[in-house]
């Protein structure tokens, strides 16, 4: 190999390292992303105003746990984003695995449910795979810290996934509450319960 060809080799695999980007864990700063939202405009973190944070959840429209979860999730954006913590939920499933998850069906969801909330589709996967998400659904609460968005919760909406009568630790409503109050979320990680996110096929 040319000392040329091996040293640009060299710059573009530590240029990878540099940039990859493992499961976001609390604590950890998260990348913005671009994806299309259901309206087809592109949709940005950065771009909302008058902003705390955001209730990240990758969710989709076929998993039972996520049909379940729907309500809850359509009820935590209506509490919290005229706090300064809207719900941003996005659909990663591939949709040649899963029909029912395509950008189309997804449009027809959000209308029958009445989502107030942008819903976004995942096309490449990229973004779920780089926040480490694995179930639908699964949430990151992140807070804005200048440019910055902080990792403060992964994990569950709530302890109890098939009645949420039955919930008595509702993960995601404490952390956003603490951090609505200035404290320290207790506890900033669970085990999101759901179906598993269909990748694309190799």
């Amino acid at each position: 190999m040319k000392k040329s060809a091996l040293v640009f080799a060299v710059f573009v695999s530590v240029s990878l390292l540099v940039n990859a980007k493992g499961p976001y864990q609390p604590g950890d700063i998260a990348n913005d992303f671009s994806l299309k939202n259901i309206d087809g405009k592109v949709v940005s973190l950065s771009e909302f105003e008058n902003v705390s944070g955001f209730i990240l959840v990758f969710t989709c429209n076929t998993c039972p746990t996520a049909q379940r979860y729907e309500q809850r999730v359509i009820d935590l954006d209506r509490k919290f984003s005229d706090k300064g913590y809207p719900v941003v939920a996005i659909n990663s499933n591939d949709k040649s695995v899963s029909p029912g998850d395509s950008f189309e069906e997804m449009q027809k969801l959000a209308r029958t449910k009445g989502y107030k909330f942008d819903y976004l589709y995942d096309e490449t996967q990229k973004v779920a795979k780089v926040y480490g998400a694995a179930n639908t659904p699964t949430v990151y609460v992140l807070s804005k810290d200048g440019d910055n968005l902080m990792v403060e919760y992964v994990g569950a909406i709530d302890n109890n996934p098939g009645d949420e009568s039955m919930a008595n630790k509702k993960y995601v409503e404490d952390a956003v509450n603490a951090l609505l109050s200035g404290n320290a979320v207790r506890v900033t990680s669970t085990k999101a319960i759901g179906c598993t996110i269909k990748w694309k096929s190799l």
